[in-house]
């Protein structure tokens, strides 16, 4: 596993050049970025292009961000896999083939089974776009009881639920977008990740919590950088994830505004600071 970045989860705005330079100069290995960011650099000065980009940092392209707004009605989801085939394409010239997408915990107007069936007909047919292309498709559980109990049905937020509409979905590429965040908030333990594959792990997130908050009152978008407070176990999580021999982008996601109200260039380097940290701690 190695060490990733994704300037949006720290609050930094930056073009798909700007993001590889801050990862080649703060240490990163690879980034998280936009599939149509790639097509537009493709499209204007051709592929090899945007792969030398990368190429010329020493950076990878890790994982690009699932385009299709399957969320929305029928026209913009169509639209989306009208598009994703190239984006697919383009991705694995690129030599990139993980991309993830979160599923919200609940719903206004769909039970639990219809809301179920409602995600599987959407992304079956995008997983399988992503298959012929050789990409495996991450699903991220969102956790806290906050955002579960906002919303009239509940759904799937939970790491077993997850891997079960994975394989309902039923394309042989499916996995987790695993959070330490959401498997800390579902009430999951590291022995749930340590039933895991390493092919099971798409890509992994990072980050803490804050102090003196219980379990069931976190809200999602309040967090810390990994190892900052010590209330989440990174040392136990990257242990595991090693024990596994996944080897996917490792990626801080700290949701913190004292972080986004930082210098862009500081913020990269403190949330590679913050990386380095729980690497050492885990003695990886």
């Amino acid at each position: 596993m190695f060490k990733n970045l994704n300037t949006g989860a720290i609050g930094v705005k930056a073009t798909l050049a700007e993001q590889i330079d801050y990862a080649r100069r703060h240490g990163f290995a690879g980034i998280d970025f936009s599939i149509g960011e790639a097509q537009a650099v493709a499209t204007a000065q051709g592929v090899n292009a945007a792969r030398d980009l990368f190429a010329q940092a020493g950076v990878l392209p890790a994982a690009w961000g699932f385009p299709v707004d399957f969320r929305k009605d029928d026209q913009t989801w169509q639209d989306g896999l009208k598009a994703l085939p190239a984006q697919a394409k383009l991705a694995a010239e690129l030599g990139c083939f993980r991309t993830n997408t979160w599923i919200l915990p609940g719903d206004e107007q769909r039970d639990f089974w219809s809301n179920f069936a409602f995600h599987v007909n959407r992304l079956r047919p995008a997983a399988q776009i992503l298959a012929d292309h050789g990409h495996r498709f991450g699903l991220e559980f969102v956790g806290p009881k906050t955002l579960r109990d906002a919303r009239k049905h509940l759904f799937v937020y939970t790491l077993d639920g997850m891997l079960a509409l994975g394989a309902a979905i039923g394309t042989g590429n499916m996995g987790l977008l695993l959070d330490i965040w959401h498997l800390y908030t579902s009430h999951g333990t590291l022995d749930d990740v340590r039933k895991l594959s390493a092919q099971d792990i798409v890509s992994v997130h990072v980050n803490d919590a804050p102090l003196n908050t219980a379990i069931d009152e976190q809200l999602d978008n309040v967090r810390a950088l990994p190892a900052e407070t010590g209330v989440l176990d990174i040392v136990g999580f990257l242990q595991t994830l090693h024990a596994l021999s996944y080897d996917g982008p490792v990626t801080a996601e700290p949701f913190s505004q004292r972080v986004r109200e930082l210098p862009p260039d500081a913020a990269v380097a403190e949330t590679a600071a913050a990386l380095e940290k729980s690497w050492q701690l885990a003695g990886i």
